[in-house]
């Protein structure tokens, strides 16, 4: 088959899979044929085969050496985001499956061709596409809801309150969300009242929009939230929190930026840098800013406070 035969069929295999008119393009064929490994010389559907596990890296280098169709670097978010969130959604490919329970925002994130419908991919042109095709097309929402299952079981559950839970994406970033929640919280501020907590696969994991207002802070769609926000009552204090395990942590030029993002608030800030573990703290020393404090989840009944006239507690100057 020719380069255009095989982005045709690969259109129509995926219209035909019920995917929305968004995906049915040459950047969702391009990366359908990346899944199968089905190159141009190939004669018939039946030689496509599962090609493993495929970063967006090896998609577009796909694109571009068999293909010699060049994308930008910028483009990786884009084949992400529009074309393989809805081929998992489908049923067409899976995410992680060497290891469901990755941080979203590893490097080391894959996808494969599911077998189910690699079996119906193989089939097209033949007498046996529209059996296989009816036999899917049925079967895709339970496979859809079977590998959202599976996805789910590696969230990371943050208690909020006795009688209310959310949950995070896998990874080490939000088991450290959670240990602010949950340990240092009810350590250092117990009682308080959590406001807002980041996650890596959604922005806002959870806000309690209405009480920071109440506080004083209106904060839009690109304001450069801390990783969790706490509201201690008995002092009225806002503890901004920064969850470091790669990068991150409250140096002086992220103290000036929660310090503007915060100006209005009518309670005072306290400035925290989370580390799972001294080990990883010890890095980020040279960086981090005066009058702030450290908590690692490794010795959670100690804090380090970095000078100031206090050992816990917020400062009355402005940005």
């Amino acid at each position: 088959m020719t380069r255009a035969k095989l982005l045709r069929d690969a259109t129509a295999i995926l219209t035909a899979l019920g995917m929305p008119r968004g995906q049915q393009n040459e950047r969702s064929a391009l990366t359908l044929l990346a899944l199968v490994n089905l190159k141009p010389g190939d004669k018939i559907w039946a030689k496509a085969h599962d090609a493993g596990t495929l970063r967006i890296r090896d998609v577009l280098d796909f694109c571009r050496n068999v293909f010699n169709k060049l994308y930008a670097e910028n483009t990786r978010e884009t084949f992400r985001r529009q074309t393989m969130h809805q081929l998992i959604d489908a049923g067409i490919a899976l995410y992680n499956p060497d290891d469901p329970g990755r941080a979203i925002n590893s490097p080391h994130n894959c996808y494969r061709v599911a077998p189910e419908a690699l079996q119906v991919i193989q089939a097209y042109g033949t007498a046996q596409w529209a059996a296989k095709l009816e036999v899917f097309l049925l079967s895709k929402a339970t496979l859809a809801q079977r590998n959202a299952s599976a996805r789910d079981q590696f969230k990371v559950p943050v208690k909020i309150s006795d009688d209310q839970a959310i949950t995070l994406s896998p990874g080490e970033h939000s088991q450290l969300i959670k240990a602010i929640v949950e340990d240092f919280a009810e350590r250092f501020v117990p009682g308080a009242d959590l406001i807002y907590v980041g996650d890596t696969g959604e922005k806002w994991g959870y806000f309690n929009e209405p009480l920071l207002e109440q506080l004083g802070v209106k904060v839009g769609s690109h304001g450069k939230m801390p990783d969790a926000v706490l509201y201690y009552p008995e002092r009225k204090w806002l503890v901004l929190a920064e969850a470091v395990t790669s990068h991150g942590p409250v140096d002086p030029k992220r103290h000036r930026e929660l310090a503007t993002l915060f100006a209005d608030a009518t309670a005072g800030l306290v400035y925290v840098t989370a580390f799972p573990s001294r080990q990883v703290m010890r890095s980020y020393l040279p960086e981090i800013a005066w009058e702030t404090e450290v908590w690692c989840a490794d010795a959670p009944s100690h804090l380090i406070h970095f000078n100031g006239e206090r050992f816990l507690g917020p400062y009355a100057s402005k940005p």
